[in-house]
């Protein structure tokens, strides 16, 4: 399963950070965007809305004031999911997501990885 990070960072005292690795760990493809270019683990975190493909699950780590501007791009991307990491729930884009069709949950990237629910 792919995986794309919104809110990468290259700080491995950040979540995001936390959780590229553990996806990897987990044997999961990672793709990653942030607002400053990187590197995890070989993972690279670009800065600009990619048209990556095949995305299964979208992950993300980005303040609800910070996510308009992605609403579209997540939507277009078509994933199988959508995670709201802790301080991430937005009732306006879960809205947006029921309106495409498109699964999301509250719920933390590493608490799922960790408890083989992923």
């Amino acid at each position: 399963m792919k995986t794309l990070v919104i809110g990468a960072s290259e700080n491995p005292e950040r979540y995001s950070f936390l959780a590229v690795n553990s996806l990897r760990q987990h044997g999961h493809e990672v793709v990653a965007i942030g607002a400053h270019s990187g590197n995890i683990q070989n993972v690279k975190i670009e800065t600009e809305k990619r048209p990556f493909e095949d995305i299964h699950t979208v992950s993300l780590y980005l303040n609800p004031q910070r996510q308009p501007e992605y609403y579209e791009y997540v939507i277009g991307l078509k994933p199988q999911r959508v995670i709201f990491n802790p301080g991430t729930e937005n009732p306006e884009f879960f809205g947006l997501l029921d309106k495409a069709n498109i699964p999301y949950e509250a719920a933390c990237t590493l608490v799922l990885l960790s408890t083989k629910q992923f």
